[in-house]
């Protein structure tokens, strides 16, 4: 679907023309204070680690900075960052019953979260042990504490490492800060359940040798249940309700003798199904608890000493619908509905008597850094210092169902399928278990650079800093040993763990060839003890033909390490069922697998492929920053990125396609393979994993419109507009075949918001406005374009107090019910809590 601007939210373009009014009705634009040349200090951003003093650089960075924080709702990182028209696809977020639970991660370009890199303050944040590849948690990152985010929407492997594929956010916390300041929030949400609560202390003492600041947060989200929430409200349709399979008539319909009524129901067909929409939660309950300083101290004119140190607690609770499953009565016993016939009689059955699956998770994540900066001389500076991270994730799941023994009490009578309900506790607890799960992801970092001059040129000095780093991780993913070896029902997981460093080195030179146009080269060697090395290298120019025009460019090259979680997993066994010619023919049901409604379980080794590698990037961007008066500044960047070795997962049967017809589905990945018998052709073994396979190529362009009025005796206007538009996502297989997404359901082509605040005298009034373009499939299927505006009333009170009244989504929208993931809408894009009213008390001293 290309770019119609047609199909654009009347509310988007009402709200930017009622922005840009301002420019007729003000008699005169603000003007920009202090027009005389100023020297301007020499600081680092996102994206170099150079030391300068431009304002617009060679690549682009968004910044959130906390007015624009405050302006929302939001009571986490995670919210914040959910909204930025980058979140191309839309961002994971904690959901019931999964299996990170708690994680929230971010996802830029619609990349993937793993191709994300996630800073705080220029450091890499803690991977999340619960899926290891996906990077980090920002839930583990307190609102409180941030000052500012920084998205850059560029690839910046030669300045971080790996991951910084499809760009980098940067969560810069507070650092001045002086005084007291206490603030609660509560929000209701139209939506039963979902409720937010928010409260912080933070404290800050800043004099003419350093600075403090700590605090402590708690947030808050309830749960919200599939039935209260827009598409739950219908009967949930599962044949693992009550009923049993007829060997004779080839049927499967109720339990004779069962009462299908409650939480089960009788269907039209005969059959009787589970209503698990009226028991299960969609959104996970979430309780966030942190506290944090950071500080730092002139030790001398030279010498500076600082550190951060951070700890947060995220407590989930989840709700599953009972267990489902497939259990069998043996002939002649007294569940046995065909007696005498030799056949054990089959069931698809929910142990809704056992109660409900309840999930609950506690994740810990401790993060300290403590460093030093000096100034050797006038041209150079110095950097080090060492971190400790540690992220743990504990998980106990209630309610579930060891299928072996739930079997012997069926054979046993003691568990009637006609009367589940029947049961005495002491069979019920026979035949129930307590999962569990315990993770962590460890980390230790040194690091050092030096930051100097070498020598004068046309448009100044010329600069460079190079830079040393070396980390230690270390990685835990255990699951309780039922679990592990696949006899719970409702549960799986399988064993990982492991460890490795990585050793890199970095340097950037930025060459100022006249005052308007300069030169920045990158590169950074980043050596894995597991897997390998790999180098990435940067160019970025920067050109200023005129004083209110600057056009920048960049190329470069980036990759992606495999994560720990996929290269330390133990070996497991499967019994996979396959489609396969020879061995469905050996088998005896043809080799046409019965016309393809059969398969044959073949013994299946998923392992840790050591033949696993890295991804790897290309891009390259161009841009123009364009300020034509005072009030108003455009930017308008073109972004294109490629990427090869995709890192993607092999199933038992994407190995038989592969070995069956190479030309279509590619070769077997290295270090993976299948053996078949030399005799009948039929497959022995199947050795499954990842591997690396395929590519992917996007493009798009970024648009933004930053506007600033003086409106004399009415006050300040400004507005933000950003738009994000994707011309082409293009997912490559191993043979060529290629398949656009742009456009397509889940893959919205353009995102876009507009921020409007105005500012009179104690008075302030905040109007956000967010746009997800419509999707549609070639079939036909499609969701239209989804706004939702949010406004916020704010007053600074005489007793150093501001006061916000709020509504998020206050048309009270919600997403078109077309199913997406096993939902009836796209979890990840859109939220359906309707409209959230709020109120916020912020209290200084």
């Amino acid at each position: 679907m290309k770019l119609n601007r047609t199909t654009l939210s009347d509310a988007v373009r009402y709200g930017l023309l009622a922005g840009l009014a301002g420019v007729v009705a003000a008699p005169a634009a603000f003007a920009q204070e202090g027009e005389e040349a100023k020297t301007l200090d020499r600081i680092e951003v996102t994206g170099s680690r150079l030391k300068r003093a431009d304002i617009e650089g060679a690549v682009p960075v968004i910044v959130i900075d906390r007015a624009s924080i405050d302006a929302t709702g939001d009571v986490s990182v995670a919210d914040v960052l959910r909204d930025s028209t980058f979140a191309s696809f839309g961002n994971f977020k904690p959901q019931s019953g999964s299996s990170a639970q708690s994680l929230a991660s971010v996802d830029l370009r619609g990349l993937g979260s793993g191709r994300t890199l996630v800073l705080i303050d220029g450091r890499r944040a803690p991977t999340n042990p619960m899926s290891a590849s996906s990077g980090a948690d920002v839930n583990a990152i307190p609102l409180a504490a941030v000052e500012r985010i920084e998205i850059l929407s560029d690839g910046a492997s030669a300045v971080y490492g790996s991951d910084a594929i499809g760009g980098v956010v940067n969560i810069i916390l507070r650092k001045d800060f002086n005084g007291a300041e206490l603030r609660y929030g509560y929000g209701q949400t139209k939506v039963e359940g979902g409720d937010l609560e928010d409260a912080s202390a933070v404290f800050g003492i800043t004099n003419d040798r350093g600075r403090l600041i700590g605090g402590a947060s708690k947030s808050s989200r309830g749960m919200v249940f599939t039935r209260d929430q827009i598409g739950g409200q219908g009967l949930g349709v599962s044949v693992y309700g009550n009923n049993w399979y007829n060997p004779e008539t080839g049927t499967i319909s109720a339990v004779p003798g069962f009462d299908c009524s409650g939480t089960f129901w009788q269907q039209p067909n005969g059959r009787c199904s589970f209503d698990f929409n009226s028991v299960a939660a969609n959104d996970a309950s979430v309780d966030n608890t942190s506290v944090f300083v950071r500080g730092d101290y002139q030790i001398n004119d030279d010498w500076t000493v600082f550190m951060t140190a951070t700890n947060t607690r995220v407590e989930t609770f989840g709700r599953y619908a009972p267990v489902p499953g497939v259990v069998w009565a043996s002939d002649n016993t007294v569940n046995d509905i065909i007696k005498g016939d030799g056949l054990p009689t089959y069931f698809y059955h929910r142990f809704a008597a056992a109660g409900n699956r309840d999930n609950y998770t506690t994740a810990n994540n401790a993060d300290y850094l403590v460093g030093f900066q000096g100034q050797l001389s006038d041209t150079i500076s110095v950097e080090f210092g060492a971190r400790r991270t540690n992220y743990s994730y504990d998980e106990n799941g209630y309610g579930y169902i060891i299928q072996s023994l739930a079997n012997q009490a069926i054979d046993a009578g003691d568990y009637l399928l006609t009367d589940p309900y029947g049961a005495s506790q002491d069979t019920l607890n026979s035949f129930t278990a307590t999962i569990g799960r315990n993770s962590f992801f460890k980390s230790k970092e040194y690091f050092a650079n030096i930051n100097f001059d070498l020598f004068e040129m046309g448009g100044g000095v010329s600069n460079a800093v190079f830079g040393i780093e070396y980390r230690d991780e270390q990685f835990e993913d255990l699951y309780d040993s039922l679990s592990q070896a696949g006899v719970v029902l409702g549960s799986s997981g399988g064993a990982s763990g492991g460890g490795r460093t990585v050793k890199s080195a970095y340097a950037e030179w930025l060459l100022p060839f006249t005052s308007t146009f300069d030169i920045t080269l990158a590169g950074r060697y980043d050596k894995y003890s597991d897997y390998g090395s790999d180098f990435s290298p940067k160019i970025a120019a920067r050109w200023q033909p005129l004083e209110n025009l600057t056009l920048r460019a960049s190329y470069g090259q980036g990759f992606r390490a495999p994560g720990l979680d996929i290269l330390t997993q133990a070996r497991s066994f499967s019994a996979e069922p396959v489609q396969d010619p020879q061995t469905c023919a050996w088998a005896g049901i043809g080799a046409d697998c019965d016309g393809g409604n059969d398969e044959v379980q073949v013994d299946t080794y998923f392992i840790a492929n050591p033949n696993l590698g890295s991804e790897h990037s290309d891009q390259w961007s161009v841009g123009v920053v364009y300020d034509p008066v005072d009030w108003l500044d455009l930017s308008l960047d073109y972004y294109n990125i490629k990427i090869e070795d995709n890192i993607r997962s092999y199933s038992g049967q994407d190995i038989v396609d592969s070995d069956l017809d190479p030309g279509t589905y590619g070769e077997i990945p290295a270090g993976l393979g299948i053996i078949r018998d030399p005799v009948t052709g039929r497959i022995t073994e199947i050795t499954a994993g990842y591997g690396n396979s395929g590519q992917l190529e996007t493009d798009g362009i970024d648009f933004r419109a930053n506007t600033d009025f003086d409106l004399g005796g009415w006050g300040r206007l400004q507005n933000r507009l950003t738009v994000s538009y994707i011309n082409k996502y293009e997912e490559i297989d191993a043979v060529g075949n290629a398949i656009d997404w742009a456009g397509r359901l889940g893959y919205p082509d353009l995102r876009s918001t507009l921020s409007n605040d105005w500012s009179w005298g104690d008075w302030g009034l905040a109007w956000n406005i967010n746009y997800i373009e419509g999707q549609e499939e070639p079939n036909g299927t499609n969701v239209g374009g989804y706004a939702t505006n949010d406004v916020q009333v704010s007053w600074s009170a005489p007793w150093n107090a501001k006061i916000s009244l709020g509504a998020i989504n206050i048309g009270d929208r919600y997403p078109e019910l077309v199913g997406y993931d096993g939902r009836p809408w796209n979890f990840y894009l859109y939220d359906a809590y309707g409209r959230t009213v709020y109120f916020r008390y912020t209290q200084t001293f």
